[in-house]
C-alpha cells in the first residue's frame, strides 16, 4: 500500500509538470493573460493536494480496517499474557521450592523461565498481528546471530552461570571474596551473582568473571582456623600470660577440642614478646569468636597486670661543645 502511494504521488507530480507549459509567453502577451495562467496553476495545485489527501485518507481507512482489529487483539493478548507470565512464575517458584531444589539453581531457573516466557509472548503477539511464522523464524535467527556477536560478554556470563551451577564453587548463603569484593551470596541469576556486604550493600558481579577468575569461599568448609597474636612486655611472665590465654580459650564453648588449641611464643619483636593463639571454630562462629576473644584478653591482661607494649624510640641528645 505504501509503495502504491509513492507511485501515485510520483505519477501525479510528473503529470502536473507535463501540463505546465515549458515555453514562456510571448513578449507581446498582456498582463491579464499572465495573471489568468497563474490563477489556473494555483487552482491546479490545490486540486492535486486535495486528491493526494483523499488518497492518504483512503490508505489510513484501509489500514485501520485490515490491521485495527489485529492490533487491538494483540494489545489484549499483551495484557493477558503479562498476567499469565506472573502466574506461571509464581507456580514455578512454588514447585521448585517444593522439590527442595538448591537456592542457587532455583534463582537461575527462575531467570531462565522469565526470559523464555517473555520471548514466547513476543512471538505470539507478532503472529497475532499477521507476521508470517516462516519469515519470523528467519528474522529471529538473524537477530539472534547479530545479538550474539554484539553481546559476546553477555553470552559468556550465561555460560559462566551454567558452570557455576554445575561445578558449585559457591552457593547461596556462602561468604565469598572475588574481583576485589566480599560478601554473602544472595542470588545466582542467569548473567550475574548478587552479593550483600556486611554493611548491607548490594554488589552485582558478572558470572563470566566469577567462573574464570580467582575466588575465595570462606563457607566451603565447616570449620576454620583462627590465629590471633598478642604481644606482652619483655618484663612480663610468659608462662603466666599463656595460662591466662589458655583459660580464656577453654572457657568459651565455641572452641573446638580437635585439633587442640595451641598457644606458643612465635616472635621476639622490637618491643614485645609475641604469643600466637591458634584454635579451630565452626565457620559460622569465626568473626564473633574473634571479636569476643580480643575483648576478653584485654580485660584479663589488665586484671592480671600483663602489659601490652607499644613501639618506643629512645632519643639521645648530644650537646655540642664550643671550641
Amino acid at each position: 500500500m505504501i509503495t502504491g502511494l509513492f507511485t501515485l504521488l510520483i505519477n501525479q507530480a510528473s503529470s502536473s509538470d507535463q501540463s505546465t507549459p515549458s515555453a514562456t509567453p510571448a513578449t507581446g502577451a498582456s498582463s491579464s493573460e499572465a495573471a489568468g495562467q497563474k490563477g489556473s496553476s494555483g487552482l491546479g495545485s490545490i486540486d492535486d493536494l486535495t486528491e493526494q489527501g483523499g488518497v492518504l485518507w483512503e490508505i489510513l481507512v484501509n489500514f485501520s480496517t485490515e490491521y485495527g482489529p489485529k492490533l487491538l487483539f494483540a494489545a489484549a493478548w499483551l495484557v493477558v499474557g503479562w498476567f499469565l507470565i506472573k502466574i506461571i512464575k509464581w507456580f514455578a517458584s512454588r514447585a521448585l521450592r517444593f522439590k527442595s531444589i538448591d537456592d542457587s539453581v532455583r534463582g537461575f531457573l527462575m531467570s531462565l523461565i522469565d526470559i523464555a516466557l517473555k520471548v514466547l509472548l513476543v512471538v505470539m503477539l507478532l503472529g497475532a498481528v499477521g507476521v508470517p511464522t516462516a519469515s519470523l523464524g528467519f528474522i529471529v535467527g538473524a537477530v539472534s546471530l547479530a545479538i550474539g556477536f554484539a553481546l559476546k560478554g553477555t553470552l559468556a556470563n550465561f555460560a559462566g552461570g551454567v558452570l557455576i551451577l554445575i561445578l558449585k564453587p559457591y552457593k547461596v548463603g556462602d561468604f565469598i571474596e572475588a574481583q576485589g569484593f566480599s560478601g554473602t551470596v544472595r542470588r545466582i541469576e542467569m548473567f550475574w551473582t548478587i552479593l550483600t556486604t556486611s554493611d548491607n550493600k548490594r554488589i552485582i558481579i558478572p558470572n563470566g568473571s566469577l567462573s574464570t577468575g580467582s575466588l575465595i569461599n570462606y563457607s566451603s568448609e565447616s570449620r576454620r582456623r583462627l590465629d590471633v597474636v598478642f604481644g606482652i612486655g619483655y618484663g612480663d611472665d610468659i608462662d603466666h600470660a599463656c595460662s591466662v590465654l589458655q583459660s580464656i580459650v577453654d572457657a568459651d564453648q565455641r572452641t573446638l577440642s580437635d585439633p587442640k588449641p595451641l598457644i606458643k611464643v612465635v616472635d621476639l619483636g622490637a618491643s614485645s614478646v609475641d604469643i600466637n593463639v591458634r584454635l579451630w571454630v565452626e565457620s559460622g562462629d569465626f568473626w564473633g569468636y574473634r571479636v569476643d576473644l580480643l575483648e576478653s584478653v584485654k580485660k584479663a591482661f589488665d586484671a592480671e597486670g600483663i602489659s601490652f607494649p607499644f613501639p618506643q624510640s629512645e632519643v639521645t641528645l648530644h650537646q655540642a661543645t664550643s671550641s
